[in-house]
């Protein structure tokens, strides 16, 4: 989960760009509260790198946290951006 001004600044279209860069797989979409949502599965070091990049986000994106947490994994085969 990523809150801040993360909605209307391209964050998830640039997540999904890093996503894809990195070779991780699943999904980004932003939530009725203004943050966004994403769910991501790779190899460690890229995952990390991930959410290094997540952190920071897009130029105009202010991310103020990032929260973490291992879920089952999906098998999902890209990272797309979801409504």
């Amino acid at each position: 989960m990523v809150t801040g001004r993360v909605h209307g600044v391209s964050y998830r279209h640039s997540a999904r760009t890093m996503a894809r860069y990195l070779k991780i797989r699943g999904f980004v979409r932003n939530r009725s509260d203004g943050s966004v949502y994403i769910e991501a599965e790779g190899e460690a070091d890229d995952l990390g790198n991930f959410v290094v990049w997540c952190r920071k986000g897009p130029d105009y994106a202010r991310v103020e946290k990032v929260e973490t947490e291992e879920i089952p994994v999906r098998y999902d085969s890209v990272f797309d951006v979801r409504m």
